[in-house]
């Protein structure tokens, strides 16, 4: 990957602490923000450093960095690292999540130096991306399963996952009815059953965007030098509700016809048959920023 190139990552929330999913950048300009420098990390010759983009549900991790007596996704991704090279790693997230959040792509970084099984202390030439993604994808399945590797892509020595991220990006998805959340849903959304007016949450999306104060967004524990941020973008839109399946009904009347672009959505009012559940509104709110403070947005 060229110093111009750019990743792109997602993470997503939990139903029960209404957290958010996100998307970063990374360029070949560093960031700086309120957090400590980025370490000077120098690899000796016979190191590759990959850039490493995962997947997982959080709700069985108490959060993406390693910790003390808990099982967290840098965790996992370590002990995969480590039966794959037969060494112990350390992995660096571009973004850290707490417990509990789910990853559509989070994206990290992993030294690695290739060592001759048959030959002890001989340093091989580095392993294709594509090799890494894979034996590392065996061991993380072939246990627990909630992490899984999307991309793998080898990077210069001087790359941080971190400190080069351009932006970041949250999606809150919720969910909003009177009908009790779905199992599928579980965890993966915060239900409201109260009625939404998705106008009125649009402008209030506007009075965020910007560069602001976010003194009174953050948590007491944030140690942010400065509370100043700006937020790219803030917005909120109805999608269709997930997972969705079309009744017997449905399939018969818009069988051999076209959809057109402007129709409206099966009315949560019209009579389903037994068993089958009525559709939730569901929304989508998009937080975008290059940097976050602690617990800026729940």
């Amino acid at each position: 990957m060229t110093e111009n190139q750019k990743h792109g990552l997602e993470l997503s929330i939990d139903s029960s602490s209404q957290r958010p999913l996100k998307i970063g950048k990374t360029t070949d300009q560093v960031f700086h923000g309120d957090e400590e420098e980025a370490e000077t990390m120098n690899p000796k010759p016979g190191i590759q450093r990959y850039l490493v983009a995962v997947e997982y549900i959080g709700t069985r991790f108490s959060g993406s960095q390693q910790q003390p007596n808990c099982r967290t996704v840098v965790g996992a991704l370590e002990e995969a690292f480590q039966k794959f090279i037969g060494q112990p790693v350390s992995v660096f997230c571009s973004s850290r999540t707490d417990a509990g959040v789910h990853a559509l792509s989070n994206v990290c970084h992993v030294d690695v130096e290739r060592i001759s099984k048959r030959k002890p202390g001989e340093v091989l030439p580095p392993h294709e991306p594509g090799v890494v993604h894979k034996a590392v994808n065996h061991f993380l399945q072939k246990h627990e399963g909630d992490v899984t590797v999307v991309d793998v892509r080898s990077v210069p020595n001087d790359f941080h996952a971190r400190y080069k991220a351009q932006e970041r990006t949250y999606f809150y998805r919720l969910v909003s009815g009177p009908e009790a959340l779905s199992s599928f849903e579980k965890d993966r959304a915060w239900h409201v059953p109260e009625t939404l007016n998705i106008g009125a949450m649009q402008e209030a999306c506007k009075v965020l965007v910007g560069h602001h104060d976010f003194s009174s967004f953050r948590a007491a524990g944030c140690q942010a030098n400065s509370p100043i941020r700006t937020l790219d973008e803030l917005n909120v839109c109805e999608v269709a509700s997930t997972p969705y399946f079309p009744t017997s009904m449905e399939r018969k009347q818009r069988q051999g016809k076209e959809e057109s672009e402007n129709e409206e959505p099966h009315s949560e009012t019209c009579e389903v048959g037994f068993g089958i559940r009525r559709r939730h509104r569901c929304f989508v709110v998009t937080a975008r920023a290059r940097s976050f403070l602690y617990h800026q947005l729940f």
